[in-house]
């Protein structure tokens, strides 16, 4: 007769101890332990002045967030020459207000912004491990998954008027500029390659010869769009979606990127080369979670302030 052995019930009650402190510290403290980066880009032509940029991304704003709201607020202290918001401000059909709110101080500065999937769609409760079966199957988002069905509608309506009323520039598959003490920043721009809404045969062509300097932007770092970016020849491209894995593991980082993207530039700053080019990559880990998995491991929720300086 085979042998049984069980496992002790002091062993089993550990574990549930060690997975419990865990659940509470990745939600209790880690997701609303809000950090600034800070990053030097080596990346402006000669003789140009440093450029200082907040970048902020994947809000997921539920109502009710006071720490959040208080924190961006506070962001406005750092003075940046403008204010780079790379998408998915929303997670609760109600939060625009609240992200108006929270971002309102920053809209007295110049800035720019495209949304992600979560500013024009209401969240959906999702099991976490679908995004690693996703991964190993090579489908993410509408890119591979078939369309979603009974979808909720945010009013992102509104939240677009405000920032445009602010002065920050729509991005929308189109290109802006910006004006800062007599230099002409360009910029490029797509919506979510995640839900399949980028169009980049409308923006192509590279950067605006009369510009001083030329970004772009998007807020799923998808390769096709940073293919696409790169080979144009853009410098800078900035983007979010990836909330940096979220879950991460200690000593080893990031599991999934919820995109094409490889998980060793899943945030911060990297470069990327296509076609004979090579553009530097910043991607924001961002400042919340999706209101259903509201957790974060070894992988606190962040903003960035970039200082652009010139090439060596």
């Amino acid at each position: 007769m085979r042998a049984r052995y069980g496992v002790p019930l002091k062993v089993t009650a550990g574990i549930a101890a060690v997975g419990a402190a865990g659940v509470a510290y990745a939600a209790g403290f880690e997701a609303r332990s809000f950090r600034l980066r800070r990053v030097t880009v080596p990346v402006l032509p000669a003789g140009m002045r440093p450029l200082r940029v907040l970048q902020v991304s994947d809000i997921h704003m539920v109502c009710g967030q006071r720490k959040k709201r208080a924190w961006l607020q506070s962001l406005a202290g750092l003075r940046p020459d403008f204010v780079v918001n790379t998408g998915d401000n929303l997670s609760d059909t109600e939060g625009v207000p609240e992200v108006l709110d929270a971002l309102g101080p920053l809209m007295s500065f110049p800035g720019v912004y495209v949304f992600g999937s979560n500013d024009y769609y209401g969240p959906r409760l999702r099991n976490p491990g679908r995004y690693l079966i996703e991964k190993m199957q090579g489908r993410h988002g509408l890119n591979g998954n078939k369309p979603v069905v009974g979808a909720v509608h945010n009013p992102w309506e509104g939240m677009r008027d405000a920032f445009d009323a602010a002065g920050w520039v729509n991005l929308t598959n189109t290109r802006g500029r910006l004006k800062l003490d007599g230099l002409e920043l360009a910029f490029t721009g797509l919506d979510d390659p995640h839900i399949k809404r980028d169009r980049y045969e409308q923006v192509a062509g590279g950067p605006e010869p009369d510009a001083d300097f030329s970004i772009a932007v998007v807020h799923a770092p998808y390769l096709r769009s940073l293919d696409a970016f790169t080979a144009d020849g853009y410098p800078l491209v900035l983007a979010g979606h990836t909330h940096g894995g979220q879950l991460c593991i200690p000593f080893y980082g990031a599991l999934v990127t919820n995109c094409d993207l490889d998980t060793d530039r899943v945030k911060g700053l990297s470069t990327h080369e296509a076609a004979g080019h090579r553009s530097y990559l910043h991607v924001s880990a961002g400042c919340g979670t999706n209101r259903f998995t509201p957790v974060r491991f070894a992988c606190p929720p962040e903003a960035t302030l970039l200082t652009l300086t010139p090439k060596p």
